[in-house]
C-alpha cells in the first residue's frame, strides 16, 4: 500500500492535479497502453465521460477498478 501520489494532467488544455494511490496509476498505465493511447488521453476521455457529480479521481479509481474486474 501506497498513500496517494499528486500528479498534473492537462485535460483539453487545462492543468489539473489528480492523487491516486501508485496501484492506480499503474493500472491507467495498463488500460492505455492496452488502447493504444497514452495515460493523459485516457483521463481526459474517462473525465469527460463521468457524471458531474463524480470526482475525477473517483471516476479513475473506478475505471481502472472496472477494467480488473473483467467483462461480466
Amino acid at each position: 500500500m501506497t498513500p496517494p501520489l499528486k500528479r498534473s494532467v492537462a485535460i483539453e488544455g487545462h492543468r489539473t492535479s489528480v492523487s491516486l494511490e501508485d496501484a492506480f496509476w499503474r493500472g491507467l498505465g495498463e488500460a492505455a497502453r492496452a488502447r493504444g493511447t497514452t495515460r493523459a488521453a485516457l483521463i481526459a476521455q474517462i473525465d469527460s465521460a463521468r457524471p458531474a457529480e463524480v470526482g475525477l479521481a473517483t471516476a479513475l479509481r473506478l475505471f481502472v477498478y472496472a477494467a480488473a474486474a473483467g467483462p461480466d
